[in-house]
């Protein structure tokens, strides 16, 4: 995302909590708050909600550069109820906060073709289009701060299922002796098709479960949706099975692979392996 603004010509000024993450072009920064100092903009994409308090709030945060006028834009995926909280205490030095997770993964990241969800004031987002088309290829406004953030755990949540479906589909037609490379055209010329399995099929077909989505990240997001819900007063009981398995899942090491990897979960209980003729 980072070099995709540079490419643009933005002006870029970059930390990552990984040492040596640098991007060309970019003024690799030391603290967060060294790459705010005299910013428009202060772009966040972080794993959870405690990194991004930490990177607004904490030891070397951006707080302490934040001047009036300023915008923070958030891509991360975090508690809305969380943004709401950080959009408040930044409006008090006159800063606008606009959270827009994205979709797409890290391949739409690269070819910057992101599509993102924004929260916000209208007139805020107007001022950052430049920089969304830099980085995708579409921008939709969901309404106030946060809102943004409650549109992102709506959509993984519908991830979450429709590939757990799709996962114990190609578990049980293996286990009865199901052709999967026939199985598949037929999904895809059917009404149960859908963007997930368009997209995560190949790689299984292919055993590939390097990480696209980290199943840990998707893991994450499933509690932040659950705690949403609770705090809420909705019940969920279709994702919280799905938790289940993401947990058992993350329990035996498959935390750093693709999401995905699940079904390597469903196939050893089943005693069964999910592959093509190929394979």
């Amino acid at each position: 995302m980072a070099a995709n603004l540079v490419k643009a010509g933005h002006e870029v000024a970059v930390w990552n909590r990984t040492p040596g993450k640098d991007v060309e072009g970019a003024r690799t920064s030391a603290t967060p708050g060294e790459a705010a100092q005299g910013a428009e903009v202060v772009w966040m994409c972080v794993s959870d909600t405690k990194a991004v308090e930490a990177v607004l709030f904490g030891a070397g945060g951006v707080d302490a550069s934040l001047t009036a006028g300023m915008i923070i834009a958030d891509s991360s995926t975090i508690s809305p109820s969380a943004t709401q909280r950080f959009a408040v205490r930044v409006k008090a030095k006159g800063v606008d906060y606009v959270d827009a997770p994205m979709t797409g993964s890290k391949i739409a990241a690269e070819a910057g073709s992101l599509i993102f969800m924004a929260g916000g004031d209208e007139a805020v987002l107007a001022r950052l289009q430049p920089l969304f088309q830099a980085m995708g290829k579409q921008v939709f406004h969901m309404g106030e701060t946060s809102q943004g953030q409650a549109t992102k755990l709506v959509m993984n949540l519908q991830i979450a299922l429709i590939f757990e479906g799709f996962a114990e589909a190609l578990t049980l037609g293996t286990k009865l002796g199901v052709d999967i490379e026939k199985l598949l055209p037929l999904v895809q010329a059917s009404m149960v098709r859908s963007g997930v399995v368009d997209y995560k099929a190949p790689f299984i077909m292919k055993r590939d479960f390097s990480p696209n989505f980290p199943l840990r990240l998707m893991l994450k997001d499933i509690h932040l949706a659950l705690d949403a819900a609770k705090e809420s007063r909705v019940r969920l009981p279709g994702l919280e099975a799905v938790e289940e398995v993401y947990d058992v899942a993350a329990e035996e090491g498959h935390q750093d692979l693709d999401y995905a990897a699940t079904l390597t979960l469903l196939e050893k209980w089943a005693g069964v392996e999910v592959k093509g003729a190929s394979k």
